[in-house]
């Protein structure tokens, strides 16, 4: 049986959306308790070593699979990392590109933007939460030796990772969205093939009992709508 790949093209066949329309009143309900919800979302650095149980990963990472993609192309690929060996690998390798970093690459006016949120080179956590995802942007895909293009994959992949975000903490997990620069380390740890660039690394689990977060505002609704 061939598997799904966006060469299997087939022309334009509709079927029929009716998804069922929820009353007014709940709807309003619903749309206010999802937005306290999450305004408690937090990025968290100290994660619980407690074991999670996995179908709540699975089923994130299922919501974030969803997600809309340029020409439905589903340009993503998320490794569940779980062998204390591979992570120790990336954090070993991570805390290096870090070092660099902090130590002159990333260059004052970055390093004061970074201030506030009291990072620094020392990565515990992509061994300390019981799950470490990285996320992979497929650039193009890769029929034989062919390659073909794939359309939107930054957005699309960024979508996801945003749904992705929200479900685990809908389930009451705890997320980091880190970005080493560069991440090309993680191709060659993870064995990944040469269409897939890493996207973030993402450590999931609860946070620890000690756990503290920067003391941080969110701009007001009024000051990222504009009206017109």
């Amino acid at each position: 049986m061939a598997t799904w790949s966006p060469m299997h093209s087939k022309p334009y066949t509709p079927v029929p959306y009716r998804p069922e329309r929820i009353p007014a009143e709940e709807a309003l309900r619903v749309a206010a308790d999802l937005r306290v919800r999450m305004q408690q979302r937090r990025t968290v650095r100290a994660f619980s070593e407690e074991p999670v149980p996995e179908q709540l990963v699975l089923d994130a990472i299922a919501v974030a699979a969803t997600a809309p993609s340029g020409a439905h192309q589903q340009p993503w690929t998320f490794v569940l990392v779980k062998d204390p060996v591979v992570r120790a690998r990336i954090r070993e390798a991570a805390e290096q590109e870090e070092r660099l970093s902090y130590d002159g690459r990333l260059g004052e006016e970055w390093l004061s933007a970074l201030l506030p949120l009291g990072t620094d080179m020392h990565k515990p956590h992509l061994t300390d939460a019981p799950y470490l995802l990285v996320v992979f942007e497929q650039r193009y895909f890769l029929d034989g030796d062919e390659q073909h293009k794939h359309y939107y994959v930054g957005e699309s992949v960024g979508i996801a990772v945003g749904m992705l975000l929200t479900a685990l903490h809908l389930s009451g997990l705890a997320a980091l969205t880190h970005t080493p620069s560069p991440m090309r380390f993680l191709s060659e740890v993870l064995n990944r093939p040469r269409n897939e660039k890493a996207f973030a690394v993402i450590p999931i689990g609860y946070p620890a009992p000690d756990a503290v977060v920067p003391d941080l505002v969110r701009k007001g609704l009024d000051q990222v709508i504009v009206e017109v």
